[in-house]
């Protein structure tokens, strides 16, 4: 059974930094971050293949966010990480990591429907 736990989260002043992790247990191959704002829809932020060799950033968040990842041996301990940089107040929300235990050799997935396994979410304020 794959979980995923998040951390990192905080409240951080605009022009900041924060690094998201994201813990997972079981084997998980695509991973993501998606985000939901105070009053607003959950959206994709960002994804990367099972082997890192491919990432997808939300326009928005392009030259600004990072996403990494490092795979355990055995793929069943794996972290997720969102090196975020020069934050904006528009970036407030809930994080979420997201996984699924199939993978899509070549491709990101950026819809939410594709990842069958979720975190419980870490909150980012940035504050103005």
């Amino acid at each position: 059974q794959v979980q995923l736990v998040e951390s990192g989260g905080g409240l951080v002043q605009a022009g900041g930094s924060l690094r998201l992790s994201c813990a997972a247990s079981g084997r998980t191959y695509n991973m993501g971050w998606f985000r939901q704002g105070p009053g607003k829809e959950r959206e994709f932020v960002a994804a990367i293949t099972w082997r890192g060799g491919k990432t997808t950033l939300t326009d928005s968040v392009k030259g600004r966010f990072t996403i990494s990842r490092d795979n355990s041996r055995d793929n069943d301990k794996n972290t997720l990480y969102l090196q975020m940089n020069s934050l904006k107040p528009e970036d407030t929300a809930t994080y979420y990591c997201a996984a699924t235990d199939w993978l899509a050799a070549s491709e990101t997935l950026t819809q939410g429907h594709d990842y069958g396994y979720w975190g419980q979410g870490t909150r980012v304020t940035v504050a103005s």
